[in-house]
């Protein structure tokens, strides 16, 4: 997946717990996760928005892209081909 999200490296920054931050933005511990994780396929504007307010960050800080990230996706699938 070419967009990284590097929820992780901002809570580590702001030393605070996903516990915390669900917390706060009132998003399940379950879904956080997920979206630390990577695993999520999507984020509302609302939860990004939330989570911008409570971690004092633009969401170029949460959400990176990397193109090489989508390359290697592209490449394992050619292998596997």
């Amino acid at each position: 997946m070419a967009i990284r999200v590097t929820l992780d490296r901002v809570l580590l920054e702001r030393r605070m717990s996903l516990t915390e931050l669900s917390d706060r933005v009132g998003v399940t511990l379950a879904n956080l996760s997920i979206l630390k994780t990577g695993k999520a396929k999507a984020v509302r504007f609302s939860t990004l928005e939330a989570l911008c307010r409570e971690l004092d960050c633009q969401p170029g800080d949460i959400l990176i892209f990397d193109e090489e990230g989508d390359g290697a996706a592209e490449e394992s699938d050619e292998a596997a081909a």
